[in-house]
């Protein structure tokens, strides 16, 4: 055990991140269950642009874990990788729904927006743009994605719901799904005020106890069959991507992405500690694998971006989080 210990020291540096085998454990779980909403949510999405509901689940775990894996053993950071929410959006509502374009092409263009995404990776570009562009700016970034997720899960909560005149306004506070997310909110809040380690995670398992209680969750089970991943598996048309009419489109994945993992990068370094003057060390090969990521689900059609949603675990420093996601 001492000598596996040492192993794992050396390869993630955890002596010189003041940290410990069990911290990291315990944030790679919280990590996963925070991030867990994403195996649900994206599939509902994309099954608005005509993409099959368990194949998209299934190569949203795959291109995830995948990615998530080399963001642990390339740049050793505490990050996790997953499909972005606005990229979601923009795929199925407003090039699928909106311009009526095939799911198979507009995945076409995320591989393609993908690989102009690696090549930037090559030459620095985001490593670059992380150096020159405002402090203020890159926490702005941030925080943006941050509202997002946070609307996201208010709305899902039924925290919030949709308001002609005012966008949105309270939900029915009295349901009693809504109940049980602000005691899972309460909860959340209370631990984190007094500095327990493993908030989040307590608050998720509170939650899901009352839930079960309540009558709110149903158990149904540990271990399953996968649905097939087959109805979406490389089914990405390449050709029509190249159209004239997608390149906007293109563009706008790839730019989406770009800026995208540049706020996201900064914003959970900065949670993580390990942002230096302003500046990300091993910014490089820390965007790549969400390029990887794109290239994935672009090829086991699941996913709309190859864009980066991460999130860094309560009290992790090192890329160990990752392999235990």
């Amino acid at each position: 055990m001492a000598r596996g210990d040492t192993v794992i020291d050396r390869l993630f540096q955890l002596t010189a991140h003041q940290t410990t085998v069990r911290t990291e454990v315990v944030a790679g779980i919280t990590t996963f269950l925070a991030m867990a909403y994403i195996i649900f949510v994206q599939p509902a999405v994309l099954r608005a642009a005509g993409m099959d509901f368990g194949a998209v689940m299934v190569a949203t775990c795959v291109a995830s874990a995948l990615a998530t894996l080399l963001m642990g053993l390339l740049a050793n950071y505490p990050i996790a990788v997953a499909p972005a929410m606005g990229h979601n959006f923009y795929f199925a509502f407003t090039v699928c729904v909106s311009m009526q374009v095939p799911w198979q092409i507009a995945l076409g263009a995320v591989a393609i927006a993908g690989l102009i995404f690696i090549l930037t990776a090559t030459v620095g570009l985001r490593e670059r743009l992380i150096a020159v562009i405002p402090t203020s700016l890159k926490h702005a970034m941030a925080v943006g994605i941050g509202l997002l997720v946070a609307s996201i899960g208010l709305q899902w909560g039924g925290l919030i719901v949709d308001s002609p005149g005012t966008l949105v306004t309270l939900g029915h506070l009295s349901a009693p799904a809504t109940l049980l997310t602000l005691f899972g909110l309460v909860v959340v809040g209370i631990l984190l005020a007094r500095g327990i380690p493993g908030a989040l995670l307590i608050g998720m398992l509170a939650s899901t106890v009352a839930g079960l209680a309540a009558g709110l969750v149903r158990y149904q089970g540990l271990i399953g069959a996968p649905p097939s991943i087959y109805p979406t598996l490389l089914q990405l048309n390449l050709a029509g991507a190249l159209s004239g009419a997608m390149v906007p489109v293109i563009l706008i994945f790839f730019f989406l992405a770009l800026f995208d993992s540049v706020g996201t990068l900064v914003g959970v370094a900065g949670h993580a500690g390990v942002l230096r003057g302003g500046t990300l060390p091993r910014a490089r090969p820390a965007p790549l694998p969400s390029d990887v990521d794109g290239l994935e689900e672009a090829a086991l059609r699941a996913l709309d971006a190859e864009g980066l949603a991460a999130a860094t675990a309560s009290d992790a420093l090192t890329g160990l989080v990752s392999l235990r996601w």
